[in-house]
């Protein structure tokens, strides 16, 4: 049984004092994995997990979020990163408010975004994010299946998007 934030439900205090609150920063949804013990705890500045013994296993601002997926089936979250690490997964039951809660700190985050088509089957995205912690702009460059960083026509595009990106922002 999961467990999201409503009225009477608290966080516990022994993964509240683990996450350790930032300045203006405050809890939006929670659920507990029954497997692992596992809280995953969204914040208005980052999404957190915290082990069964306390201790943190996962502190990331939701501008280094690249997506998320929810399978009711399973009642299974992904979430998948921006520097392309290995997607986190927790089983947390049909009742609590993370998938929404997510969905809307990524796209809160988002600030401009543009494709690039590279080809058949090639593409990526330059992205300004605002650090919701900050609010300082991110620069972010992600790149497609089958896109190679150091592509020489793939680097020209995304310099040229995110000058223009830059240029929209003022920056």
């Amino acid at each position: 049984m999961a467990i999201s934030l409503r009225r009477g439900e608290r966080l516990p205090s022994a993964v509240r004092s683990a996450i350790a609150l930032g300045p203006g920063e405050r809890v939006l949804s929670w659920a507990r994995e029954e497997a692992s013990g596992t809280t995953v705890v969204a914040t208005n500045h980052a999404l957190h997990a915290v082990g069964a013994a306390g201790d943190q296993m996962l502190a990331r601002p939701w501008h280094e979020v690249d997506g998320g997926t929810w399978s009711p089936e399973l009642t299974q979250l992904t979430v998948t990163w921006v520097d392309g690490s290995r997607p986190s997964q927790w089983v947390l039951g049909a009742t609590n408010l993370l998938p929404e809660t997510l969905r809307e700190r990524v796209q809160a985050s988002v600030v401009l975004a543009q494709r690039i088509e590279l080809g058949p089957r090639r593409s990526a995205r330059v992205v300004l994010r605002q650090d919701l912690a900050t609010g300082d702009l991110v620069e972010q460059v992600v790149l497609g299946r089958g896109v190679r960083a150091d592509d020489a026509e793939m680097n020209a595009r995304t310099d040229a998007v995110l000058a223009y990106l830059r240029e929209q922002v003022g920056r």
